[in-house]
């Protein structure tokens, strides 16, 4: 799927969307396409090498997690394919661990859900400082890990629970409780 850029305006360049939630890769999409970039997306590793072979887009946006696959995994895949792309990893679980993974696999950049079109904008321009992340509290991270887990185990409580090593109903307790501050 493409888009031309907007009347009186050069394009900005190439942009591949990598994530496997639909209406946030189309919205995304949409928003990147008003602001002059020639736009692809698509949901999983397969699909992705493909377009990146046959398009050679200047920039990538890579899930983390896509779906059962591993976004660093695609990244390593993605930079050797296209050495001068700017690369730049998207989670809604972001972490020091897993951005230091990212860069490691060769992304130029990692950034924390949600952004919209303007930031993103303003990562591929180079107009943000790169990997800036925030140390959250740890109230945040277990609450952050919590989710993850549970959604892991497809909103199952009781099986997250056991993953987890607590009691169901202190997981519940947990689940309850508004999400802390970053």
């Amino acid at each position: 799927m493409t888009s031309q850029a907007q009347p009186g305006e050069g394009p900005r360049g190439k942009l591949l969307i990598v994530d496997d939630e639909d209406a946030y890769r189309e919205r995304l999409g949409l928003s990147m396409r008003r602001r002059g970039y020639e736009v692809w997306t698509c949901s999983n590793r397969a699909a992705a090498i493909q377009n990146a072979q046959r398009n050679a887009p200047d920039h990538v946006l890579v899930d983390l997690r896509l779906g059962q696959e591993n976004g660093l995994d695609l990244v390593t895949a993605l930079r050797q394919i296209l050495p001068d792309a700017t690369i730049v990893v998207l989670t809604g679980y972001g972490s020091i661990a897993s951005a230091l993974e990212a860069v490691r696999a060769g992304a130029s950049d990692y950034r924390t859900k949600p952004l919209d079109g303007n930031q993103i904008a303003a990562v591929l321009e180079g107009k943000q400082e790169s990997i800036r992340i925030e140390t959250p509290s740890l109230d945040r991270v277990e609450w952050e890990h919590i989710h993850r887990v549970l959604a892991d185990c497809d909103g199952n409580v009781s099986r997250a629970a056991r993953e987890l090593g607590i009691d169901r109903r202190s997981l519940q307790r947990k689940l309850a409780r508004f999400p802390p501050p970053r």
